[in-house]
Formats: structure tokens, sequence, C-alpha cells
């Protein structure tokens, strides 16, 4: 059914391709950090562990090992711990408090014997069977003498009001006295069992099973914790991703569109402004980066103090809103970021176009062409849509790069994009950070060049010939 649709065709065999290789680069970045004997998170741990007490670190590795998809989950999702083993392989056991339905500790109670085995006894008070204490009252005989006389006229003189009643109640209970026995002792024990002894560390999931959980993360969004910014690392780059393409997309997008132009128009001229123009050009294009960027710095800034050095906007501004006063101070600290690159890919991509530009110019179909006396802009048109067709692979490479290739420039301006997260990164041991960002150029590299891989399908007319006659 394809073949009718060779172009449809072509495109999802290089998207099948792509997605081929972003598994890879996926699969790559999951191994990398784990070619050492020590996984991530016992590198890092050294960093993320300091200033909590054992309890908080073994909490905090937890979660780590969590995030990274390292740590064997139940199907609760609840993280599993292994037993302590002895050098002998055996488990380590330790003793510990039965505890009942309530998670209170059951209880016996247990005679007490002596060395020998006999039992040991007490006195006691004799208990009836509702368990109350038994008493036993005087008898009237043992009563006797001047006292018991005195005691029983005392009584009933103290009959008459609520005082004698009173006094009577005392005597009599004077009267009771409690009943003891002899009872072998008891006493309450705490019911004990054997449980094993577990490792401080949760157990670690198979290498197959980190990776598969790692690409079904991936593919959800899911890109792991930063423990330096304790959140997720998609958060960071959500942060710091804007930043980045407000330098980087702008300045490829213009220096492609302007100086292809600009090339391509030295190459049809040529004349004085070729003779001015391309020495310039191939002097820029020598220029790295970081130079020229130091350099603004040192004369706009420094120098003359007409532009901020470094930022993204003024600090007398606590956060950012749609606000006209906003967008001046972000664009004042834009400029020389934007022109510490702008020059520098304008230049190279001129180059390039009037290269090709003079090749195309060369052929003999623009030879015809001019022969035939067709119009000026008609051959210029020709020539820049031919010539075209190489730069755009240029683009891809610059689009693709533009996510991690600003990381000279953000530094030197101290620009909070994504080359500075990932560079706080490396400095601090952040792997799922550099994980996360790494891949995110991978991705971008790809998207870029997949989207570049068709766009040539559809301005190359010879591709598109290839694909026809592929297609019958």
């Amino acid at each position: 059914m394809l073949k009718q649709y060779p172009m449809l065709r072509y495109v999802l065999q290089k998207a099948f391709w792509y997605l081929l290789t972003f598994v890879c680069a996926v699969a790559l970045n999951f191994a990398l950090p784990r070619l050492g004997d020590n996984n991530p998170v016992d590198i890092i741990m050294g960093q993320a562990g300091k200033g909590l007490s054992p309890t908080e670190a073994q909490k905090k590795k937890a979660e780590l090992l969590v995030s990274f998809g390292m740590a064997e989950l139940d199907k609760d999702g609840n993280v599993i711990y292994e037993p302590e083993t002895d050098a002998n392989g055996n488990v380590v056991m330790q003793k510990v408090p039965q505890l009942d339905a309530n998670g209170q500790p059951v209880v016996n109670v247990v005679k007490v014997v002596d060395e020998a085995g006999n039992p040991v006894m007490v006195e006691r008070q004799k208990l009836d069977e509702a368990g109350n204490p038994v008493f036993v009252e005087k008898a009237p005989a043992a009563q006797k003498g001047k006292k018991g006389k005195k005691a029983h006229r005392h009584h009933h003189k103290m009959k008459k009001g609520k005082k004698g009643a009173k006094a009577a109640a005392e005597v009599a209970a004077a009267d009771k006295i409690p009943v003891m026995e002899k009872v072998q002792a008891e006493r309450i024990d705490t019911v004990m069992v054997d449980q094993p002894v577990m490792k401080t560390d949760p157990k670690l999931s198979s290498a197959v099973s980190q990776f598969f959980s790692y690409i079904g993360k991936v593919f959800h969004g899911d890109l792991g914790l930063s423990y330096q910014n304790n959140e997720p690392v998609t958060n960071v780059i959500k942060k710091s991703l804007p930043w980045t393409l407000a330098i980087q997309a702008p300045t490829i997008l213009l220096g492609w569109i302007v100086g292809n132009l600009l090339g391509a128009f030295a190459a049809y001229k040529r004349g004085i402004f070729d003779k001015v123009f391309f020495p310039c050009a191939m002097f820029l294009n020598g220029v790295p980066f970081f130079v020229f960027g130091m350099l603004l710095v040192a004369f706009f800034s420094i120098t003359l103090g007409w532009f901020p050095a470094m930022g993204a906007y003024s600090p007398d501004i606590p956060e950012l809103t749609f606000s006209w006063s906003c967008f001046k101070s972000v664009s004042w600290y834009y400029v020389l970021p934007f022109f510490s690159v702008f020059p520098i890919l304008l230049s190279g991509q001129a180059t390039g176009m009037r290269s090709m530009s003079i090749y195309e110019l060369g052929t003999d179909y623009m030879k015809y062409a001019k022969w035939l006396g067709l119009r000026e802009g008609k051959i210029i048109s020709y020539v820049f849509r031919n010539a075209m067709l190489p730069q755009l692979t240029g683009l891809a490479q610059s689009l693709g790069a533009m996510v991690g290739g600003a990381l000279i420039t953000e530094m030197i301006f101290s620009y909070p994009g994504l080359g500075m997260a990932m560079l706080n990164a490396i400095q601090k041991n952040d792997y799922a950070t550099i994980q996360g960002c790494t891949l995110m150029i991978s991705t971008c590299v790809l998207v870029a060049n997949f989207a570049v891989d068709v766009l040539i399908a559809v301005f190359d007319p010879r591709v598109k010939a290839g694909l026809q006659m592929g297609g019958k």
C-alpha cells in the first residue's frame, strides 16, 4: 500500500530509524553512569547526606533509589529491604516483642520458681470468685476488758445523729480483717519472637528491570529527582530551557537566513561588496564564541558601561511578569548574549552559501539560463534554491546543538539557561540532572535532523525523483 505513497513511506522509514536511534541514546544515557563499581546514588549520597541524621539519610537514599528506578518495589509500591546475613550466608535474627492486632505487645503470666525448680511462694490477700478481697469479722468475745466496755458504751452514745452513725461505721470496719493465703509468685513477661535484621539500604532491582523502568519513565516524562534542587529534573529543564531557546533559536534562524541571503548576493554580484564582505565574514567565522563574548563584555560593559555584564534581568525585579518593566529589563540584558553569537553564525552561513553559489553559477544549466535571457531574479532564485540544500544540513546541526551549544555563552554572561543548569549539575555530581540535560540535547539533535531530512525530500527534486523511481 505504501508503494503508492513514496513520500509517506520515506517519512515513516526515517521516523523508525530515528526512533531506534533515540532508544539507543536512552540506553547509553542509562548505562554510562552505571559503568563504575558504584551506582549513581552511592556517589551523590556523599553530597546529599551531609547534615542529615542516619534515619533521614537512609530515607533520602531510598527516595533517590526509587527516583533512579534502582530500588525493587512490592505490589503496593513500597521499597523492599533484604535481611542481613552472616559469613555463612545465614540470616541474622533478633528478638523483638510480638504484637497483637492492635499493635500492642503480647504478654504472658508466668509462675516464678527458684534455681532448683521449686515454686516461690508469697503471701497475698485471698480473693473471692468475683475477684474482690475477702475479709473476716472479729468475734464479739475477743472484745474484753475495760477498753472493750468503754468502746461499747461509746458506741451506744454515738448512735444519735450523723456523727454517731459515722463512728459506728468506723468501728464496724475496724472489726474486719483481711484473709491472707500463700500462693506461688507470678510475673508478667512480654512474648518475644525471632525477626530477621533488615539491611538499611533497599534491595536493588536487576539491570534489565532498571533499564525498562528508566525507559518507561522517560517516555512518561519522568527524568528523575534533582537532589541539589530537591525537585524533579523536568522542572529544572522547564525553568532553564526557555532562556537557552531565547538566545539560540533567534541567533541560529536569523543567522541562517541573513547569512545565506548575503552569501548568495555576494557570490552573484561580486565586485566591491564581495571584496569587503568576504574577508570580514572569514575573519568573524574564525573567532570563537567565548572570545567574542568576552571582548563584548570588556568593551561595552566594563569600559563603556552601556550594557550589563551578567544575568538575565535586573536584580531589582523579584520575579518575572508580563509587564513593560520586565520586558525592558530582559531585553536590555539580552543584547550582549545575542550579539556574541549572531555575527559568528551569520558569517559561517554566509561563507558556506557564497562557496555553494559560486559553484552553482558555474554549472552548465546556469549558463544556459543566462543565454536564454531569463530574468535576474529568476536566476538568483535557482541559485539560492540549489545552493541552499547543503545548508539545510548545517541548519539541522545548529538547531540540534542549540540546547547544549549555549554553555559557553551562558557561562560568560551567567545566563540562567540549560547550559548553566548542566554545569551546576556536573560540579555537584547531580546525575539525574546531567542525564536529563544530555537526553534533551540528544532529542533535539534527532528531531532537528529528522525535520531536515523531510525538508530535503520536499525541496530537492533529485530526492523526489529517486523516491518515485523506487516506488514504481
